[in-house]
């Protein structure tokens, strides 16, 4: 703009750009969304969610929500406290309303509570508000868990919550889509059992290996998510190198083949158990005496750590993460990998490291492949997590937030000045690749798989 005076010598540019900035302080910034599903009142959203927090109080939620000495040591393990310094991001106060229904209707001094008034009702007005808290601002990680004092799995009971939330209809509408499609359809993301087989035989002829697909009897039951099937589809080739490597009875099944839980992530447990029983069924019906999960971290958390309760009973099977039988693989020796001439360093997916303890696995595979691995300080069980977690991934409204909070995985990263970077879960791979773009970041996040199957000795490729 052209610095001119007017009739008074004063800079009218000045004014204008004053003007500006006033009408946009005016402006009221847009309302939080919240999102709706169905046509329940008010009062009967409500209703819902308390009838659903109940279920969930039993002795071992009691006992979590009894302990809380309020010490605040959850909220500096919280990287959305730590990248915002926001205290509503306090794990624990994500919990307020389920918490505050259970001092209010089910604890030891409910009727104190009440007579008192030191609980008051939870309102629809507070279902709303603690929903961007119970789904956008957190990933379920577990670093809250790991660090209480009182060894209270918080990232637990905010599972327990999503239930109450998603009866009423009060869940993200991206996640409530993706999970309806993979209850309806068997995908999250539209992967019918043509698809996959086509993209099978693609990766068949692009790989030139034997996908097995669909043998009535295997040893070992491999499965896919539908983000590698869609998005990193070598994923599927080096899977089936491994395998026919290790000389394994194996098959890929188009009737059931699904790894990802989105009934678990929305936290509708009656779709959690369908989605897991077509794992379990198609395992049972091969005679499957291993199901190896793919590259993705709450895929693991869903079969290996509650698919028994699902099935009512003991697995009748064995449950591997790649990386566990990656490890177990070449520690026997039955297989070999040529060591990679570059510095790496891994990112660990919280659902298969901090919350399912297989945290040593892909250090194990890593000290077969490579001469110069780099740990990332904090890495291990206190890993940040990548902030796409827990289906944060797919709310796009939480996007300005999960970009802030990926800022202290960048700085991990990039205090090892590695070569390359690896991660073993296929969602943390597609956050770090979008956050890659956001930042215009120079890593990217690669396969620990796909490294092995690239790099296996003769004798086994």
């Amino acid at each position: 703009m052209t610095d001119h005076k007017d009739d008074t010598g004063h800079h009218a540019y000045a004014e204008v750009e004053l003007d500006i900035e006033s009408e946009r302080l005016s402006i009221k910034k847009p309302d939080v969304r919240f999102d709706r599903q169905g046509d329940l009142s008010d009062e009967e959203r409500v209703t819902k969610a308390m009838a659903h927090f109940a279920k969930d109080f039993g002795t071992t939620a009691a006992a979590y929500l009894d302990a809380c000495v309020h010490c605040g040591m959850c909220a500096e393990a919280c990287h959305y406290y730590v990248a915002t310094g926001d205290p509503q991001y306090t794990p624990i106060w994500k919990l307020e309303p389920f918490k505050q229904a259970y001092k209010r209707e089910a604890g030891p001094l409910a009727p104190l509570y009440r007579l008192l008034g030191l609980k008051k009702k939870v309102t629809i007005e507070q279902l709303e508000e603690w929903q961007h808290l119970l789904y956008d601002s957190c990933t379920v990680c577990g670093r809250c868990s790991l660090i209480c004092p009182m060894g209270i799995d918080i990232a637990a009971l905010v599972g327990m919550a999503r239930h109450g939330m998603f009866k009423a209809g009060l869940i993200p509408h991206e996640l409530h889509a993706v999970a309806t499609k993979a209850e309806e359809d068997g995908s999250p993301l539209g992967v019918t059992p043509q698809l996959f087989q086509d993209r099978l035989e693609w990766m068949e002829d692009e790989h030139e290996v034997d996908m097995n697909i669909d043998k009535e009897q295997a040893d070992v039951l491999a499965v896919i998510s539908s983000i590698e099937i869609q998005k990193y589809p070598d994923s599927m080739g080096a899977t089936a190198k491994v395998l026919n490597a290790m000389g394994e009875n194996w098959t890929f099944r188009t009737d059931g083949f699904e790894a990802t839980n989105f009934g678990l992530l929305s936290g509708n447990a009656d779709w959690q158990k369908d989605i897991s029983m077509r794992v379990i069924d198609a395992a049972i019906k091969v005679g499957a005496k291993t199901v190896l999960l793919p590259e993705c971290g709450h895929a693991y958390m869903a079969l290996r750590w509650m698919g028994g309760n699902m099935y009512g009973k003991p697995l009748p099977f064995k449950v591997l993460h790649i990386s566990e039988y990656l490890a177990d693989a070449l520690n026997s020796g039955k297989l070999k990998v040529k060591k990679v001439e570059k510095s790496v360093t891994f990112h660990d997916p919280c659902q298969v490291s901090r919350r399912g303890g297989a945290t040593q696995a892909p250090r194990d595979v890593l000290k077969h492949l490579c001469s110069d691995y780099r740990e990332m300080p904090g890495g291990g069980d206190y890993n940040w997590c990548c902030g796409g977690g827990g289906g944060v991934v797919t709310i796009h409204r939480a996007d300005e937030l999960r970009y802030k909070v990926f800022k202290l995985k960048m700085e991990q990263v990039e205090a090892t000045e590695a070569d390359t970077l690896l991660s073993s879960c296929a969602n943390c791979r597609q956050n770090f690749d979008d956050c890659q773009s956001h930042y215009d970041w120079k890593y990217t996040a690669d396969s620990l798989l796909e490294l092995v199957a690239e790099n296996l000795e003769e004798a086994n490729a």
